[in-house]
């Protein structure tokens, strides 16, 4: 029996088109009603007129957050979309946030978001994980666009992945940039973008990158993007390829994605 579509749904709505795109699936899988939780400077303007219910805050309102899905009965929702990392280090938070923040040993996005997710469990809402409503946009096994990788690039995924996924594991990055044989950038703080630029700037052209899910990657946020500003910086960066985890990587826009791709000749391969 197919289960009964949701009667509502909360989105925690961070920067880019994630939001967007999971509240247009979301509407598609016949959800009824959709409550933004959505933060100034970050949040495009956009979701006013996908969702019913906004609520605009700033990055560390976490008591206003939580008020804001009590009031409007939600008990569950979905956390979609990056907050930028200065954001994170430019925190004004309420004192509901101040309390949570004092309990961290470490501060980065997991422990933040997994902090912010147990104080939702306390108000009885269940955090989804971040790719419901977007099974169509995971990434699938095998080569998803452009040309066939060359023996040597298929050598630079293989070295990357395994270093990928060993940051990944330190909690340091899900991202580096490789090119024959050589790790040129690796992922930190500064998020993959600027990694990607980093990376292709000492390679000039023809390098790899590797995105990767943690080894024990929550799937409730910071699940792995790939989206149509990806492959334009990697177009600038002049990337050959760009693999990723199958099954655990978003491919947003997907058709945009790959079509895109295609035109810089820059392979997409999920293993």
């Amino acid at each position: 029996m197919a289960q009964a579509p949701l009667q509502l749904l909360g989105i925690i709505a961070g920067n880019g088109v994630y939001p967007t795109e999971l509240t247009r699936a979301a509407r598609k899988a016949g959800v009824r009603k959709i409550v933004a939780a959505a933060f100034v400077d970050e949040t495009d303007r956009s979701i006013e007129t996908l969702a019913d219910t906004v609520e605009w805050l700033r990055v560390g309102q976490l008591g206003k957050l939580l008020k804001f899905f009590r009031d409007n009965g939600v008990d569950q929702a979905i956390m979609a979309g990056q907050i930028a990392p200065k954001n994170l280090f430019d925190l004004r938070p309420d004192v509901k946030a101040l309390v949570v923040l004092a309990k961290l040993k470490q501060r980065n996005a997991e422990s933040i978001f997994s902090a912010i997710a147990d104080e939702l469990k306390k108000e009885n809402v269940d955090l989804l994980p971040a790719t419901t409503f977007l099974d169509d946009q995971l990434a699938t096994a095998g080569l998803i666009a452009g040309p066939k990788l060359s023996r040597r690039e298929e050598a630079d995924v293989e070295l990357g992945w395994n270093i990928a996924k060993e940051i990944a594991r330190l909690d340091i990055g899900q991202t580096i940039i490789v090119k024959n044989g050589t790790v040129l950038a690796v992922e930190a703080f500064e998020g993959t973008n600027d990694a990607i630029k980093r990376g292709g700037a000492l390679a000039r052209e023809g390098a790899v990158m590797i995105k990767v899910a943690k080894p024990n990657q929550d799937m409730r946020f910071d699940v792995p993007v790939v989206g149509v500003e990806t492959i334009r910086i990697a177009s600038e960066a002049n990337l050959r390829v760009i693999a990723v985890e199958a099954g655990k990587t978003l491919l947003l826009e997907r058709e945009k994605v790959v079509e895109l791709a295609a035109r810089a000749k820059i392979s997409i391969a999920a293993r």
